[in-house]
């Protein structure tokens, strides 16, 4: 049987928090993450971009940055959004959520831009 292994997030340590399964990964390339908000404007989700610093990562309310992009298509409107946000904001994480008007749910969410640790 293989090893489980401990990733050493703790609440205690700023720089070693996961909030998501994509933190377990390398930070996305511009690629991947076009390819993210192509996914959820194919399924007919509402994308929306939200950002927090991240001594507060763990808070269940982060700020939104404008109002939901609903029915927005265009993915480059959307990822211009998210890199204003992220211009903007550039020490805090900023998050991409697909709304699913039919669940009234996200569909997906996930921290696109991370924040500089303290």
């Amino acid at each position: 049987m293989s090893e489980v292994m401990d990733y050493k997030s703790r609440l205690s340590d700023p720089a070693s928090r996961k909030f998501e399964t994509f933190s377990y990964l390398p930070a996305m390339t511009a690629d991947q993450i076009k390819k993210q908000v192509e996914y959820l404007v194919s399924k007919g989700w509402n994308p929306a971009i939200e950002h927090i610093e991240p001594e507060y990562l763990m808070d269940s309310y982060w700020y939104m940055w404008k109002l939901p992009m609903f029915g927005e298509t265009d993915v480059t409107k959307v990822l211009a959004e998210a890199e204003a946000c992220h211009k903007a904001n550039p020490n805090n994480h900023v998050r991409l959520i697909g709304y699913n008007n039919f669940n009234q749910s996200q569909g997906a969410a996930m921290v696109i831009f991370r924040g500089k640790t303290v």
